[in-house]
């Protein structure tokens, strides 16, 4: 299967001394790889340097075989991002920004627009302005404007966020549509352990900064009665190891 992410000893250490250390991690064709951690566990840090919004102090991330610090346009041409809040002109209507967003990429026409905002559940809202959105509705404008050039990669910083539960079942309907009928590789993070285990077939565990485990979510589920079990099952192993270690 074909590595679609290769992150390869990814550090970046902030001043207070929290972030991310020596992450390695390798994500494949249609993978919907659940990226679990808590709130500061370094989910953010990794996404921002994975889509060239920060800069690593060490290590390189390639998409598509290609460096994000040596060939940052061609490795993000095929990606579509939306991380920590979703952003959008306010005094724009939802299809003004999209349209605005269109001009980046060829053959993005009104009809894509309108598939989009059809897709992520605010079609009726086209011609309202942002600026009245809830979170929710700025979150699935966010989305709309992140799968609007069809990209074969998704990376997506707590795509749920601000929705209500009916909102977080269609938006995972709609990853679970892109994943089997556009095959969409997907990189999610996440805090929301039910949300991860019902939508990613694979699963990695970030606490502290640190990559814990990766593993399927069918051999965790074969292991572990839910995925909740197998996350403190991994972050208490860790406790263990870092407490002898600084013993």
């Amino acid at each position: 299967m074909e590595k679609v992410i290769e992150i390869s000893d990814l550090t970046k250490i902030y001043s207070n001394g929290r972030g991310i250390q020596n992450i390695n991690l390798d994500i494949y064709t249609g993978d919907i790889f659940g990226f679990l951690g808590p709130n500061g566990a370094g989910k953010t840090t990794a996404m921002k340097i994975m889509t060239g919004l920060s800069k690593a102090d060490h290590g390189d991330v390639k998409i598509f075989g290609r460096s994000i610090t040596e060939e940052y346009e061609k490795a993000m041409a095929g990606v579509g991002c939306l991380i920590e809040v979703a952003q959008a002109y306010p005094y724009l209507t939802a299809y003004e920004n999209l349209k605005q967003q269109a001009r980046y990429y060829p053959g993005i026409d009104d009809k894509r627009i309108d598939e989009v905002l059809e897709l992520t559940g605010i079609l009726k809202y086209k011609n309202e302005k942002p600026k009245k959105f809830s979170l929710g509705m700025k979150q699935r404008l966010g989305l709309a404007a992140a799968i609007l050039s069809r990209p074969k990669v998704l990376i997506l910083d707590e795509p749920l966020n601000g929705l209500d539960v009916e909102g977080m079942i269609e938006i995972r309907n709609l990853i679970l549509h892109l994943a089997k009928n556009e095959q969409t590789t997907f990189f999610i993070s996440s805090h929301l352990i039910h949300d991860v285990e019902l939508t990613c077939n694979r699963i990695g565990i970030i606490f502290e900064g640190k990559l814990l485990g990766v593993e399927t979510t069918k051999n965790i589920l074969n292991s572990y009665p839910t995925l909740e079990d197998y996350f403190v099952s991994e972050v208490e192993k860790y406790g263990r190891i870092s407490g002898s270690i600084s013993q």
